[in-house]
C-alpha cells in the first residue's frame, strides 16, 4: 500500500538522482585502482579486488537486503540501508591499510543496494502502460552517475587526493538522504511470510520463472565484459603505450556517459514489446566494441578514440540489456519485485566481481590482447543463449 499514488515528475527526478549519486560509489574507485594499490601497498595483480569488494557487497546486499523491500515499509528501509553507505564512505576516505579499506569497500557496496529498492518502488508507483518508461528514466540517472563517476574521481583525485572522493560521496549522500526523506512515499508491500520465509521464497522463484534465469545470466556476462573493460583501460591507458595522467583518464571516462541515453530508448522499446529485439541488438553492440577497440594501433590517436568509441558502443549495449531484462522480470510477478530484482541484480554483479578480479589479473600478467578476448566471451556467450533461448521463452515475455 503506498500513501501516495501516482509517480510525479518531481517524484522521479529526486529518485533518479538518488539513483546515480548512491550508485556512483561502485565505480569511483574503477579508474584510481593504480593510485589506490600503490597509496595502500596492493600489488596491482590484486588491485581489482578494489572494485570486486564494493561489487560483492552490493552482491550480498542484493540477496539478503533487497528482498526486505517486500516485507518492510520501503521509505524506511532505503534511507537505512543509505545511512550504512555513508558511514561506509567515510571509513574508506580513513582507512590507512588494505584490510581495513577493503572491508569497507565491501560495506560501501552493501550499503549502495538501496538503489535496487528505489527501482522497485518506481516500478509499484508508475502504471502498467508507463512502467517501461519510467524504470528507463530512473535507471538512467542511475547509469548516469555510474558513467559520471569514473571521471569525476578522476578530476577530483588530480586536484585534491583519492581520499576527496570518498569524503564528497558522503556529504553528498547525505543531502540525498534528506531529500528522499522529505519526497519518499510511504510504501507498505501486502501482508507475506516472514524473512527466513522470504528467503526460502527466492529459491522457489528461481525455480518458477525461467524467464528470470536467462535474463540474470544474459546480463551477468554483458556486466562482466563492462566491468573487464572499465577495470582495465585506466590501467591500459596509464601504461607505457598512452601515458595518460589521470585528467587524461577522467576525460577518456567521460566517453561513457553517451551509454546513459540507452536506458530510455531500451524502456521503451520494451513497453512497444521489441524487448527481444532490443536485447539481441544490445549483445551484438557488445560483441562490436571489442572488436573496435583493437582497430587502432596502441598509443596512437585513432587507436585512443577508437578505444573510446568501443567504451561507449559497449556501455550503450550493457545498459540497454539492463533495462529491457529488468522490464520483463518486473512482469512476472508484481508482488515480489523486490526479490526478483534482487535475484536479478546479485547474479549481474556476481558476474560484474568476476570480470573486474578476473580483467586486473588477466592484464598484469598477459596484457591488453588476452584481456580483450576475456571481455569479448561475455557479449558473444550471452548473444548466443539468448538466440538459443528463443523457443524456451514464454509467450508472454515481451519482444
Amino acid at each position: 500500500m503506498t500513501d501516495q499514488p501516482g509517480l510525479t515528475r518531481r517524484l522521479s527526478l529526486t529518485m533518479a538522482t538518488a539513483c546515480g549519486l548512491i550508485a556512483a560509489n561502485l565505480y569511483y574507485a574503477q579508474p584510481l585502482i593504480g593510485l589506490i594499490a600503490q597509496s595502500l601497498g596492493i600489488s596491482i595483480a590484486h588491485a581489482g579486488l578494489i572494485v570486486t569488494m564494493c561489487q560483492a557487497g552490493y552482491g550480498l546486499g542484493l540477496l539478503f537486503l533487497v528482498p526486505l523491500a517486500d516485507l518492510t515499509e520501503n521509505r524506511r528501509l532505503i534511507l537505512g540501508v543509505l545511512g550504512v553507505g555513508i558511514a561506509s564512505s567515510v571509513g574508506v576516505a580513513l582507512a590507512q591499510t588494505p584490510g581495513i579499506f577493503l572491508f569497507f569497500c565491501l560495506l560501501l557496496g552493501l550499503g549502495s543496494v538501496s538503489v535496487q529498492m528505489l527501482v522497485p518502488l518506481t516500478a509499484h508507483l508508475a502504471s502498467d502502460e508507463t512502467r517501461g518508461r519510467e524504470v528507463g528514466k530512473v535507471m538512467s540517472g542511475l547509469l548516469l552517475g555510474i558513467m559520471l563517476a569514473r571521471p569525476a574521481s578522476s578530476l577530483i583525485t588530480e586536484l585534491a587526493g583519492w581520499r576527496t572522493v570518498f569524503v564528497l560521496s558522503a556529504v553528498a549522500m547525505t543531502a540525498m538522504g534528506v531529500a528522499l526523506w522529505r519526497r519518499l512515499p510511504v510504501h507498505r508491500p501486502r501482508p507475506g511470510p516472514g524473512y527466513l520465509g522470504l528467503m526460502r521464497s527466492m529459491a522457489g522463484l528461481v525455480a518458477e520463472h525461467p524467464l528470470l534465469r536467462q535474463r540474470a545470466l544474459g546480463q551477468a556476462l554483458m556486466f562482466a565484459s563492462f566491468s573487464v573493460f572499465w577495470t582495465t583501460t585506466p590501467l591500459l591507458l596509464a601504461g607505457p603505450d598512452y601515458g595518460l595522467s589521470q585528467a587524461g583518464i577522467a576525460l577518456f571516462a567521460f566517453a561513457g556517459v553517451a551509454g546513459a541515453v540507452a536506458a530510455p530508448l531500451a524502456g521503451g522499446w520494451a513497453d512497444r514489446g521489441h524487448g527481444r529485439r532490443g536485447a539481441l541488438v544490445a549483445m551484438t553492440l557488445g560483441v562490436a566494441s571489442w572488436g573496435l577497440s583493437h582497430v587502432g594501433a596502441p598509443g596512437t590517436a585513432l587507436g585512443l578514440g577508437l578505444l573510446a568509441l568501443a567504451g561507449i558502443v559497449l556501455d550503450f549495449g550493457v545498459q540497454a540489456n539492463l533495462v529491457v531484462s529488468q522490464r520483463e522480470i518486473f512482469g512476472l510477478a508484481p508482488h515480489a519485485r523486490g526479490r526478483l530484482n534482487g535475484l536479478f541484480m546479485a547474479t549481474f554483479f556476481i558476474g560484474g566481481a568476476l570480470g573486474s578480479a578476473a580483467g586486473a589479473f588477466v592484464f598484469s600478467h598477459y596484457g591488453w590482447g588476452p584481456t580483450s578476448v576475456l571481455g569479448l566471451a561475455g557479449p558473444a556467450v550471452a548473444l548466443l543463449l539468448r538466440l538459443r533461448a528463443r523457443d524456451t521463452e514464454p509467450a508472454s515475455a515481451p519482444g
